[in-house]
Order: C-alpha cells, then sequence, then structure tokens
C-alpha cells in the first residue's frame, strides 16, 4: 500500500499567480522583461570580464561566477512561469518538480556562500593590501568558487532526497508558482517534521555560516576604512565594497524570510511575491547593481562605446 501510495501522484499543478487575464499579460510582459534583462546583464558581465584583461582580478573572477550563478538561478523558474502564466493547468512532473527543486536549491545556497567567498576577496584587499595578491593566488580563488559548489550540493541534495522520500497520494495541487521546499511538503501523506527540522537547520547554517564569514569581513573592512585618513582614500575604499552589501542584504532579508523562519504564519501571498523577488528580481539586480556602482566597470564599458562610436564615425 507504501508503494503505491509513492506512485499515486504522478505530476503536480501549481496554482500560479494569478487567474485574471488582464494580470496574466501585465505579468508575463514584465517578467519576459526581467528575464531578458537578467540573461542580458549577466552574460554582459561575463564577457565583458572574461575579454578585458582589466578586469583579470580575483574581485571579477567571482562577479563573473555570481552573474553565471544568476542566470542558472532565474533559469531554473523564470521559462517555466512564463510558460504557465496562460495556461489553465500548470503542471510539472514528478520528476521535473524534483530536479527544480534541486538545481534551484544548488544555485541559491551557492550564491550565499559565493558572497562569503566575495567579502573574504574586499577583506584581504582592504585589511591587508600588501599580501593581497600572494595570498588570493589563482588556485586560492578556484578554490573559493568550487566550495560553494560542493556545500550546496551537500545540502540541496539532502532536501530533495528526504522531500521525494515522502510518500505523495494527493492532493497533488502546489499553491505557488514552482516548486518549492515549504509548499511541496504540505502535500505528502507522511509525517515531515524530520525535513522541516532539517530544513530549518541546514537553512540556517548556510545563512549563518555564510552570513558571520560576511559580518565579521566587514567589521574589520570598516575598521581598516575608519583608519584610512584621508576621506577620498576611506571613500574609493567603501566604493568597493557597498555594491557587495547592497546585494548581499537583499538576498539574505528574503532567504530568511521565507526559509529561516520557524512556525512562521505570514500568508501564501506575501510568500509569492517574496518569492518572486529573489527567484526572478534579485538575478536581475545584481549586475545592475555592480556595474552602476563600480567606476572600473563602467569605464570599460564608456571606452567599449566609445571605441564603437569612432568605428562608425569613420
Amino acid at each position: 500500500m507504501e508503494d503505491n501510495n509513492q506512485t499515486a501522484v504522478t505530476e503536480f499543478l501549481f496554482l500560479g499567480l494569478t487567474d485574471q487575464l488582464h494580470q496574466q499579460i501585465v505579468l508575463f510582459l514584465m517578467f519576459f522583461l526581467i528575464y531578458f534583462v537578467t540573461l542580458g546583464g549577466n552574460l554582459g558581465m561575463i564577457i565583458l570580464i572574461w575579454t578585458n584583461p582589466r578586469l583579470h582580478s580575483p574581485m571579477y573572477f567571482f562577479l563573473s561566477h555570481l552573474s553565471f550563478v544568476d542566470i542558472c538561478m532565474s533559469s531554473c523558474i523564470a521559462p517555466k512561469m512564463l510558460c504557465d502564466v496562460f495556461e489553465e493547468k500548470k503542471g510539472i512532473s514528478f520528476t521535473g518538480c524534483a530536479a527544480q527543486l534541486w538545481f534551484f536549491g544548488l544555485f541559491v545556497a551557492t550564491e550565499c556562500f559565493l558572497l562569503a567567498s566575495m567579502a573574504y576577496d574586499r577583506y584581504m584587499a582592504i585589511c591587508k593590501p600588501l599580501l593581497y595578491s600572494l595570498i588570493m593566488s589563482q588556485r586560492v580563488c578556484v578554490q573559493l568558487v568550487v566550495g560553494p559548489y560542493v556545500m550546496a550540493f551537500i545540502s540541496t541534495t539532502t532536501h530533495t532526497v528526504l522531500a521525494f522520500g515522502l510518500p505523495f497520494c494527493g492532493p497533488n495541487i502546489i499553491d505557488h508558482f514552482f516548486c518549492d521546499i515549504s509548499p511541496l511538503l504540505s502535500l505528502a501523506c507522511a509525517d515531515t517534521w524530520i525535513n522541516k527540522l532539517v530544513l530549518f537547520v541546514m537553512a540556517g547554517s548556510i545563512g549563518v555560516l555564510s552570513g558571520l564569514i560576511i559580518m565579521l569581513s566587514y567589521i574589520c573592512i570598516l575598521m581598516a576604512i575608519l583608519r584610512i585618513q584621508t576621506a577620498d582614500g576611506r571613500r574609493k575604499a567603501f566604493s568597493t565594497c557597498s555594491s557587495h552589501l547592497a546585494v548581499v542584504s537583499i538576498l539574505y532579508g528574503t532567504l530568511f524570510f521565507i526559509y529561516v523562519r520557524p512556525g512562521s504564519t505570514s500568508s501564501v501571498d506575501i510568500n509569492k511575491v517574496i518569492s518572486l523577488f529573489y527567484t526572478v528580481v534579485i538575478p536581475m539586480l545584481n549586475p545592475l547593481i555592480y556595474s552602476l556602482r563600480n567606476k572600473e566597470v563602467k569605464d570599460t564599458f564608456r571606452k567599449i562605446f566609445e571605441r564603437k562610436s569612432s568605428l562608425v564615425g569613420r
């Protein structure tokens, strides 16, 4: 009987965001534009960084991988969501749901640890400038990128295996627009307290560990900046960190709101809005924040446009 229950559900159905046609049209156009900007902005950052020798430094090495993770994270959700907007039956197979949950969890956790690696890089650049090039070698940079993927792989594999090891015997309607762990667990025909405990502990550990690295790094950075004698020097030092701080604040605020609150009673609609923000909007904001607040990136863009303008003028 247990085996039959586990194979009873072969697909899941999403309730989506709205069933009002005019709202669906607005949402489709808005999120199509956001996804287009996400792909263009992040691909542009990757190409710019890897083709410009001036940007071949550890900070931009990490930034290019952050852009790659943002593309993957958004692509796990946005294409399926856009396809489902006008569909009456917003379905996804059992295997497809597991794959979406796994890939999305992988890239979200990777981004958290990658932001911690970037904070450590800024700490070394500002607090130990004379040893920076020695300590932040190519080997260390690769390790600080591979490490987040390994830790994220362990986390998301644990959640996915535990979640899809549960029996699902109906109903199969997920009150969301993608296969997120919390609404999925609510459909299981078994006690899910172990899953929720593991989710709380592991999600909290990811947030606390990476957040602690970021916090300690920026405490040291702040102390170092305050010791700088000139106002211009303090401004330049802080400008290299402000973009990263903005990205960290936005991402961690939304993730803690969704995954780390014990016994949350927030409405499903609020959770959907918050989920939209970190699944679709944040991957678009990252390249904009870094490009608009980073002098080297802006200078590189300007030189490219000036070069193209001069070629067109000839």
